[in-house]
């Protein structure tokens, strides 16, 4: 009887050596992004892994999928909600709209008047409320923001004023904001998916497309659209991401480094983009492969826009963020 319990005991414990081996074993997160290892968002989520492998001070696995290969943000953002199969990514806030109205309007056409603006609104935290509200509805984080891209109208054939963008075919992106903003500028906007975009160009289903300079390299937008009208409506923000059921379920030294890193990758990235935004359009230009056309009606453009940005921020309840905003210098 001694025999057996012993030789039940040895065979228990040879059975648990492998559960306890795999609960020693290093966590590992996953990350998404759409683009290729030269895109700004690429390298922001390599530096958020490597902050937090350097905060953290502990054995840690990421994956990172890259080139769209778990689908596009929207996918993303749904799978770090439901808490499976991503626990990072960058996100467009434009697709965060079914869980926040806000969210897409921190991305809004004409709402930053320059770079230092912006920067100063994301240093003063100014954003937070609409964390907050993501955070709560969706059970997504946002740790961070990257972005600073400033976009412009990519065309099939030149315009430079209002008059020639006047029932212009554009793609924006999903968010009713978008929509009603490029309405207002004379636009006949029109929301179709990111990676269908160079298609319905390529086929006259729409004429042009909206997108900061490593959008248009990265999905060759210029092949079918080669002149870039520089209307410089909107500058990006492009919120760091995490699973809030993944985050939860890790240690407290490992969420601490987690926030921490994702606060600073954001600020990298802001870095990166908007420092490269400048050289890939000058460097597509010199290479034949696009051309910059200065748009004349910037000023009166903003003018048909403001009172929709107005109204907007009043009915989506974001009209103290807004006022924040504009009063910042």
């Amino acid at each position: 009887m001694k025999r057996r319990l012993l030789m039940g005991g040895i065979a228990a414990s040879t059975l648990a050596a492998p559960f306890i081996a795999n609960a020693q074993a290093p966590l590992t997160l996953n990350g998404a992004v759409q683009f290729n290892d030269d895109h700004a968002f690429n390298k922001t989520l390599l530096k958020f892994e490597e902050l937090v492998k350097q905060y953290y001070g502990k054995p840690i696995n990421f994956v990172l999928h890259r080139n769209s290969s778990l689908g596009l943000e929207k996918q993303y953002f749904e799978y770090m909600a439901q808490g499976k199969a991503v626990d990072y990514a960058i996100v467009s806030p434009a697709h965060m709209s079914t869980f926040s109205k806000a969210a897409p309007f921190i991305d809004a056409p004409f709402l930053f008047r320059d770079l230092a603006q912006w920067n100063k609104v994301l240093d003063l935290d100014l954003l937070k409320p609409v964390a907050d509200e993501v955070a709560q509805k969706a059970q997504v984080m946002l740790i961070g923001y990257a972005g600073g891209g400033v976009r412009n109208i990519f065309a099939n054939k030149p315009v430079s004023n209002l008059a020639e963008i006047k029932g212009l075919k554009v793609r924006v992106q999903g968010a009713p904001i978008w929509s009603k903003t490029f309405a207002a500028a004379g636009m006949s906007p029109t929301v179709i998916a990111y990676n269908e975009v160079y298609n319905a160009i390529q086929n006259n289903v729409i004429s042009a497309g909206e997108n900061e300079a490593a959008g248009v390299e990265s999905m060759k937008f210029y092949e079918v659209a080669p002149n870039l009208a520089m209307t410089e409506h909107a500058i990006t923000i492009r919120p760091v991401c995490f699973s809030s059921k993944t985050f939860k379920s890790l240690p407290k030294d490992l969420q601490d480094a987690v926030v921490k890193a994702g606060k600073e990758a954001g600020a990298y990235g802001r870095q990166v983009e908007s420092g490269e935004d400048a050289q890939k359009l000058a460097a597509l230009e010199k290479a034949g492969k696009l051309k910059r056309i200065p748009f004349k009606d910037r000023a009166e453009m903003k003018k048909l826009v403001d009172p929709v940005m107005a109204a907007y921020a009043k009915e989506i309840g974001a009209d103290g963020i807004f006022t924040q905003i504009v009063a910042t210098n």
